[in-house]
């Protein structure tokens, strides 16, 4: 259940690094991305601590490259399966950055952006697209979602993600053998 844009059966760990959506703007697609921290480790607490403005620069040499970027998504889902949720989906997440889908450019403004713990390298976990299948059924019950796409759809040639290893085939299974249950 979403009530004021926060889902009520995952973590809660708010972040600053997000704003109000532009007037009359309710979120019609849903963007998926891959991230790890340090990249291509998986478990630590990096990702978090970039999007609530807590990492370290000292901890790891690549942290002192980000440090100071100020970025979010909605939720991410760890490898385990845990999701955790940074932003109301009622508020724009700073997740697209420079992005255009179907001709509307500013994709931050219309969109939720989903983060998996993930890389172009490692395949992702069957957990993962377990608890993506069920948030996005979610998500569809609460806004008029149009299109899931992956970063890559939305800023084709300046990111990559999620991923070759990702498997878009796979969450449609999912998506399918989910409602067909209900």
């Amino acid at each position: 259940m979403i009530a004021e844009g926060w889902l009520d059966s995952v973590r809660r760990s708010e972040t600053l690094n997000s704003d109000e959506r532009p007037g009359g703007v309710i979120p019609s697609l849903v963007v998926i991305h891959a991230i790890s921290l340090p990249p291509d480790c998986f478990g630590g607490h990096g990702v978090e601590r970039l999007f609530t403005n807590a990492l370290d620069p000292a901890e790891h040499p690549y942290y002192e490259t980000i440090a100071g970027l100020r970025v979010s998504a909605h939720f991410f889902i760890r490898r385990n399966g845990e999701v955790i949720q940074f932003v109301s989906t009622e508020d724009r997440a700073w997740h697209a950055g420079q992005s255009c889908w179907r001709g509307r450019e500013r994709c931050n403004d219309f969109s939720i952006g989903i983060e998996l713990e993930g890389c172009d390298t490692v395949p992702f976990e069957d957990i993962q697209y377990e608890r993506l299948a069920w948030l996005l059924d979610e998500l569809e019950a609460r806004y008029p979602i149009q299109d899931v796409v992956g970063h890559s759809d939305i800023a084709p040639g300046r990111k990559t993600d999620p991923g070759p290893c990702f498997d878009w085939e796979q969450l449609a299974a999912k998506r399918d053998a989910r409602r067909h249950r209900r």
